[in-house]
């Protein structure tokens, strides 16, 4: 997997691109404070089928790292450049976490760019909880670094007996989290504290497939549900015994229903 450099004016995004050329295009996108390493299983079964894009996201894995704050304007631009890079004049998408958020907005904004679009463990708004709660992990991150918030991170990303079982994937994870800049995590927590999607999500046309793991305590099932109920056309899968990382957490049941709603 060869890694592109995707010029942003001053700094550049890092993209790969694996696949038939002329495979039908789809976007993988990284949730906070992971790179594209959390796609593996997800790349492998698409390649086949699918030319398969993705990218770090801005601030994180090897990707640089603009002055911050960001907002989701500033990380959907990201994507359409990621998208004309490659020619990609139309994608599917799958987003986790920020990743997803960021697919609702390029699907509000430009919905001729996408397909169809997988939008998993994510949430649409920010209530005053969900916004403090990214103040209080800044304050830990300005004491510690990013080491101080990581195993309240992981007990969220991973279940228990997954995490006891899959000590290789709790390890790349680690990696790349710790790889994250402080700069980058604080300039994509910014745009999450000002997330307001949901009271827009009736005007989003893509058809869209919402993904919720059983146990993720940041995107609840209920909250995924409230989005699904607001998309006009959209389906949910919750996956069971499943944290907020449920490519990974729940790899072989989330790649059959991406595999599924992609289509070929």
């Amino acid at each position: 997997m060869t890694r592109i450099a995707v010029d942003r004016g001053g700094w550049a995004l890092s993209a790969y691109v694996t696949g038939p050329d002329d495979a039908p295009p789809v976007v993988l996108s990284n949730s906070l404070g992971t790179g594209v390493a959390m796609w593996t299983p997800q790349r492998e079964a698409l390649e086949v089928t699918h030319r398969v894009i993705g990218y770090d996201t801005r601030g994180h894995g090897l990707s640089g790292t603009p002055d911050g704050p960001y907002s989701f304007d500033d990380l959907i631009d990201d994507a359409l450049a990621i998208m004309d890079h490659f020619g990609a004049r139309r994608a599917g998408w799958a987003g986790v976490s920020l990743g997803a958020m960021t697919g609702l907005g390029l699907g509000l904004r430009a919905p001729d760019r996408l397909t169809r679009m997988v939008c998993a463990c994510a949430r649409a708004d920010a209530p005053p909880p969900f916004a403090a709660s990214w103040d209080d992990r800044m304050e830990k991150i300005d004491a510690g670094g990013l080491e101080a918030i990581w195993p309240g991170t992981l007990s969220n990303w991973l279940t228990d007996d997954f995490r006891a079982q899959r000590t290789d994937v709790v390890e790349t994870l680690r990696r790349d989290f710790l790889a994250t800049r402080p700069a980058g995590y604080a300039g994509c927590a910014a745009a999450l504290k000002r997330l307001d999607y949901l009271r827009h999500l009736g005007d989003l046309t893509v058809p869209t497939l919402y993904i919720a793991g059983e146990r993720d305590k940041g995107a609840s099932p209920d909250t995924m549900r409230a989005m699904k109920g607001a998309t006009p056309g959209a389906r949910i899968e919750v996956l069971p015994d499943c944290g907020h990382i449920a490519n990974l957490n729940a790899d072989a049941a989330f790649t059959a229903a991406l595999r599924a709603h992609l289509g070929d």
